[in-house]
């Protein structure tokens, strides 16, 4: 019995670090540019994105696919970002260990 408390007792320790982990996560700043800065994407480490800023010449009514594809360059890069910073805040918490399921985060 005792193993089972002492086990229960890591567990809620585990859940405070993983909710102090998410309070973090969305304290950090990441941002990810493309077409030579052109357009730039800032989100949080949980990778919702905070703002988009466009360069006035990447704007034309004649390309707007061009715009486009940049503005999605730049929202996968800074998600991609947000993934490995929530990774590498993870494995802080865990100790490194592999755990068996994904993060919602």
């Amino acid at each position: 019995m005792a193993d089972f408390m002492k086990m229960l007792q890591q567990a809620q320790q585990m859940q405070g670090r993983l909710q102090q982990l998410q309070e973090e996560l969305e304290k950090i700043t990441l941002t990810a540019s493309s077409g030579g800065g052109m357009v730039t994407a800032t989100a949080d480490g949980k990778g919702q994105i905070k703002r988009i800023q466009i360069d006035p010449s990447a704007i034309s009514a004649t390309d707007v696919e061009m715009l486009e594809d940049l503005v999605l360059v730049a929202v996968t890069e800074v998600q991609k970002k947000a993934a490995t910073a929530a990774q590498d805040e993870m494995q802080k918490v865990t100790g490194g260990l592999a755990l068996p399921f994904k993060m919602p985060f």
